[in-house]
């Protein structure tokens, strides 16, 4: 299991860096308000829930500033370049950036709530403690005038004792903000499931662009001071640890302690947030500049089941092998962008894409080119961005598994191969690749026989008929095909394909399959590569574990997938 443990073990030792920061930053927070004297008179009112929401809003700050990194695409597929020649192991982390983001996003919401319910602990407190008449230190505290020009410096932001908690929500910067960041938190979250993000992406797409408001909610919301801390004055005055006790001697002019002032806290959140979102902001320039440029479509092809096949052309467009872009089509969605992978080489002269029909969005681009006697309508591209497809060659042996529509990054590879090997490229690394397409209708393999087809030939001509392992898996069928295949199974070609591979019925059993893989490859590094539904990662990467050797000097197998 060598450096497939390895690889686990160094994205755990990372996800535990980022878990301890958030403990650290949260135990010593909540110890600093817990103990600082600026707060003493601020716990009288609130005891530890002041410590709790102040603990809570600094590890949200912190979150913050890494929720957007992640998403910097422009920016990862840049280190990704100059990460070329670094270990595998650091580059394959940056094949985690979505995983990663999704978890800042959850500890946002853990945060989130913890600061929510800490202030309802507090607002509660302060309410109780100003309708309060037992002449008690919080009802003092909280009895302090708010009119500044009689010289008043408040505790309690509820001003009067009918002032209700809702009231100062919605009329304070501190709670309306908080509002707001909330409700765009939830509807981000929520929004963010797989069964909304594959049923219905365009909910997912203007949902998740809430993001502003969050972000700009945090930078103001601390701006109202609401929680007080008392001034470094005023405790060189009267230390509040001596003078708590004697407060009903604070106005008397021969006393030593004196009636405390207070202040807020100024805010900090944008502190935390300015540099990421300067970075996110220049991303967005530069992609929407690149977006921009002029996209000439030179081919539609109409494939079965629905898949529209685009090829393009665009000025100084370049691209590696498994990279994918964005799609925007102005007369369906001004604001909607939805990512490709690339279906072409780095070789050809232009660039194209597969798009399979699997929403309203895809469906209107479809039936858009479909009309024959309609102007061919206009496409913005952004991209191409890095995935972990791109370092199929930086493997001896590429394990090639694509479900469907996600073959896509594989028919690239498999074109880029095509090419390399007719024009006699002597450096290219890969000794062998096995390719796996699972289908559940006859109809997707179609997509690229006359890629397999050509691959077949090429390897024929070339003496190098063993390069290339290929097998078809269809998942829905019934006895009648079944059938047919077994009838024609003496046939030179396959029945359904066309191809000299026969197509395989059911699923494939990964567990024989990799123990052939590793038998036939003892001391190899395997690339294992994957377009996909979660459940195949899954076996996949169990696989992938089970059947890497501890000796570093025989064969292992790396898991890649691909996440846009």
């Amino acid at each position: 299991m060598g450096n497939c443990v390895v690889n686990h073990w160094f994205s755990v030792l990372f996800l535990a860096v980022w878990l301890g920061l958030n403990v650290f930053l949260f135990v010593d927070a909540f110890l600093k308000y817990e103990k600082a004297d600026r707060y003493y008179y601020t716990r009288k009112i609130l005891g530890s829930t002041l410590a709790c929401a102040r603990a809570s809003a600094l590890c949200l700050n912190f979150n913050s500033m890494l929720i957007l990194l992640p998403v910097c695409r422009s920016l990862l597929s840049f280190l990704r370049g100059t990460c070329s020649f670094c270990s595998r192991t650091l580059r394959k982390q940056l094949d985690h950036n979505l995983t990663f983001h999704k978890l800042v996003a959850y500890m946002i919401c853990l945060h989130t709530a913890i600061h929510i319910i800490a202030h309802l602990f507090n607002f509660d407190r302060y309410s109780r403690s100003r309708q309060a008449t037992d002449g008690s230190l919080a009802s003092i505290l909280s009895s302090l005038s708010h009119d500044e020009e009689k010289g008043g410096s408040w505790l309690n932001p509820i001003q009067f004792r009918n002032t209700t908690v809702e009231y100062v929500t919605f009329t304070s910067i501190a709670g309306l903000t908080g509002v707001i960041m909330t409700i765009a938190l939830i509807l981000m979250v929520t929004s963010s499931t797989e069964f909304i993000r594959r049923s219905y992406f365009e909910v997912f797409w203007y949902t998740h662009h809430l993001f502003i408001f969050y972000i700009l909610g945090l930078g103001i919301h601390g701006i109202g001071g609401i929680v007080r801390g008392q001034t470094e004055e005023s405790i060189n005055e009267g230390h509040p640890h001596k003078c708590a006790e004697s407060f009903d001697m604070w106005h008397d002019h021969d006393s030593h302690c004196r009636r405390p002032e207070f202040e807020g806290q100024p805010p900090e959140s944008w502190k935390w947030i300015l540099a990421p979102v300067i970075l996110y902001i220049c991303e967005r320039i530069l992609r929407f500049y690149r977006s921009q440029q002029k996209v000439v479509i030179t081919k539609v092809v109409m494939h079965p089941s629905k898949v529209l096949e685009l090829q393009m052309n665009k000025r100084g467009f370049s691209m590696e092998v498994g990279q994918y872009i964005f799609v925007n089509c102005p007369s369906i969605s001004l604001l909607e962008w939805h990512p490709f992978t690339l279906t072409s080489a780095p070789e050809e002269d232009f660039f194209s894409i597969h798009i399979r029909a699997a929403g309203d969005w895809t469906e209107n681009l479809i039936r858009a080119f479909e009309q024959q006697y309609s102007p061919i309508p206009r496409i913005e591209v952004d991209g191409p961005f890095g995935t972990a497809s791109e370092d199929v060659f930086q493997y001896e042996v590429a394990v090639l598994v694509g479900a469907g529509i996600g073959v896509t990054p594989f028919a690239s590879i498999l074109k880029s191969i095509w090419y390399k090997f007719h024009c006699a490229n002597h450096n290219l690394k890969t000794k062998k690749i096995y390719f796996y397409w699972i289908c559940r209708e006859t109809g997707a393999f179609s997509w690229f026989n006359d890629l397999l087809t050509s691959l077949e030939q090429e390897m024929e001509k070339l003496g190098k008929v063993g390069f290339l392992n290929y097998r078809l898996f269809l998942t829905g069928w019934d006895s009648n095909i079944v059938g047919h295949a077994a009838l024609n199974f003496d046939k030179a070609t396959d029945i359904l394909t066309g191809l000299k591979q026969k197509t395989s019925f059911g699923r494939p059993m990964w567990d024989n399959e990799f123990s052939t893989i590793a038998t036939s490859h003892p001391k190899s590094v395997v690339g294992v590569f994957l377009c996909g539904p979660r459940t195949l990662a899954k076996s996949l990467r169990k696989c992938c574990h089970r059947y890497s050797s501890l000796d570093p000097r025989k064969v292992q197998f790396y898991f890649n997938k691909e996440n846009f």
